[in-house]
């Protein structure tokens, strides 16, 4: 548990942090849920993630359950002391994730309002026998996965720009051969415009696709024939019933207009 100064006085605040040692300051909750937080806010990684994180921990709280934060970054509302019935410091992988889970066994894990820090953690929580509440592995694999995602688009009918993934520079060299430059590249299991970028011929792809297929993780890349036109964001709640615009944002700055790999772009911008 996290002290007080030189402990002096007996600390009653719900932080935790692991050491290495045989002792163990927290005792299990019970009838708790888990939320895993969106760790530090950086380019890529949105500021909205610290409040939706706030905002499900009230909703837990309010239906009775005990709610858990897992975050690792300490200047956030979502990691005030005020917020949660308790908080661990940690880093935000498998290893410490799974080390709280098992002494916490909590109804379910949270990990849609961490971002993309959080839901990249879903098959491996989920291999190991944790119950996700909210969108499952497969859903999140289906909207997360680009190739996937078009897959459902064209069932559904909903139109789309023209596109196919690469695994690899022969793969993508055709694909936007065939689409006609310029073309949007971007990676699978990204948010924030992370690694999306617009090229015009294919010595700019070459230079994007080296560095890009190095850090995918074996996950496709996208290509896209680039629409010119106006570019808005869409945000959707949905319980498989109802559906919930909060609203419709247009991007003073298009994507890709900046040519960085890492671009300011907000997420899931269509």
């Amino acid at each position: 548990m996290v002290d007080t100064c030189a402990a002096e006085f007996e600390s009653f605040t719900p932080y935790f942090y692991s050491t290495v040692g045989t002792e163990n300051e927290s005792k299990p909750l019970g009838n708790s849920i888990v939320v895993i937080g969106a760790g530090p806010i950086r380019i890529g990684q949105g500021v909205e993630f610290d409040y939706t994180t706030v905002h499900s921990v009230k909703a837990i709280q309010s239906a009775g359950y005990n709610a858990i934060i897992i975050n690792n970054n300490p200047e956030t509302v979502s990691t005030d002391f005020s917020i949660s019935d308790k908080l661990y410091f940690e880093p935000l992988t498998i290893d410490s994730v799974m080390n709280i889970i098992n002494l916490e066994q909590p109804i379910g894990v949270i990990v849609q309002f961490g971002g993309q820090t959080a839901i990249n953690l879903t098959q491996e929580l989920t291999d190991r026998g944790v119950h996700i509440l909210g969108t499952s592995m497969d859903g999140i694999e289906q909207t997360e996965n680009r190739h996937d995602f078009e897959e459902l688009l064209i069932a559904k009918g909903i139109a789309h720009p023209k596109g196919d993934t690469a695994m690899n520079m022969e793969e993508a060299h055709h694909i936007a051969t065939a689409l006609g430059y310029p073309v949007l590249v971007r990676p699978s299991f990204v948010l924030g415009g992370k690694g999306m970028a617009i090229v015009h011929n294919q010595d700019e792809l070459n230079d994007y696709l080296i560095p890009a297929l190095k850090n995918s993780g074996g996950q496709p890349i996208l290509v896209d024939k680039y629409i010119h036109g106006t570019e808005c964001e869409v945000d959707i709640l949905s319980d498989g019933d109802q559906v919930f615009i909060p609203g419709i944002m247009e991007h003073l700055e298009g994507a890709g207009s900046i040519q960085v790999i890492q671009s300011p772009c907000t997420h899931h911008s269509i």
